[in-house]
């Protein structure tokens, strides 16, 4: 099996990157991360000074600084990304630019440095709508917007690009839930937890879509566990990861049982038909991954984090909104 020391985190300091990063540094990894810390500069400072940790600021759209930092990397997990439509819609050219461009750059840059593993966080959206009662890996893709369409075709980009040398694997990632130094809360399980808690009442914009969702212990968790699979079982495959599929409104139902007290539920209607119920039997089969946690779980750790007091100013702060960080920052 391919020895994989070094490993280099574009996004590192994000929702899912803020509990990663320590996760490989307690493996004994030596790591390096790449952001623009846009969300704040603390994120990571549960492992600052940390001497297997090396932080750099900056943009995976700078060519030199990628071929100043990538070389000796053995192996890089790309989650840097424009993350979520609405996001990405408030600017297309940067979102292409950040989503896509950047990413062929990126993966150039990195099998001429003789990276050996490419992880790449893809997302369950690049399916679109599907009829069918399980959405597994062999489906086409039908991506309906321009951050699942640049997704889709970055992991084309990806797989011409693997060799036996540069072995590459695809992640479908689910909707992620629950607590991070990082935290997002325009995340659906994180939604409705936050208003049910702070608004004492839980808001469900339509309810019958179906989303598919994955604690984000279970997330990060599983980039650990790709980097100790042997190249030739994951290289060129392309793994959904996303178990509990439950209607927004059975999400709702589940927050509201699992912090009990009578908090009101309010149906309004949605113009959102983004419906899906993924499988992820493939991982399991071929790999043997699967979760240990539970949107329940999700849902009582944000409940103790914010007991704690870890999660000041909720519903104003924008550091937990993409979209509102965007808006904020207008970046070029």
């Amino acid at each position: 099996m391919t020895q994989l020391n070094k490993v280099l985190v574009t996004g590192g300091a994000g929702y899912v990157g803020a509990l990663l990063i320590p996760k490989l540094l307690d493996k004994g990894y030596q790591v390096k991360v790449i952001d623009l810390y846009i969300y704040g500069e603390n994120v990571l400072d549960a492992v600052k000074g940390n001497p297997n940790l090396q932080e750099v600021k900056g943009d995976i759209r700078d060519t030199a600084l990628l071929e100043k930092e990538i070389p000796g990397t053995d192996a890089i997990i790309h989650l840097a990304c424009i993350s979520n439509d609405p996001s990405y819609e408030l600017n297309p050219d940067l979102g292409k630019s950040i989503n896509y461009d950047a990413f062929i750059n990126l993966i150039e840059i990195a099998k001429k440095s003789k990276v050996k593993r490419f992880i790449y966080a893809s997302s369950s959206s690049v399916y679109g709508i599907k009829d069918e009662a399980e959405v597994n890996e062999d489906l086409s893709l039908e991506p309906l917007t321009d951050y699942s369409k640049y997704k889709a075709l970055g992991e084309d980009v990806l797989l011409k690009a693997a060799t036996n040398d540069f072995v590459v694997t695809i992640i479908r990632p689910s909707t992620v839930c629950g607590y991070s130094p990082r935290l997002r809360l325009d995340l659906t399980v994180n939604i409705l937890t936050n208003h049910a808690i702070n608004k004492g009442q839980i808001t469900v914009f339509g309810g019958e879509q179906k989303r598919p969702n994955l604690h984000i212990e279970d997330m990060t968790d599983l980039y650990l566990f790709m980097l100790q699979q042997p190249d030739d079982k994951i290289n060129k495959k392309i793994y959904n990861v996303g178990y509990e599929n439950y209607t927004v409104s059975e999400i709702a139902g589940k927050v509201k049982e699992t912090l009990g007290g009578d908090i009101p539920i309010i149906t309004t209607p949605s113009n959102d038909n983004r419906s899906y119920h993924v499988s992820s039997k493939k991982i399991k089969k071929e790999l043997g991954f699967e979760p240990k946690h539970s949107i329940e779980e999700a849902i009582t750790d944000l409940k103790e984090a914010f007991e704690a007091g870890k999660i000041p100013n909720p519903m104003e702060d924008i550091r937990y909104y993409n979209i509102k960080t965007m808006q904020k920052i207008n970046l070029k």
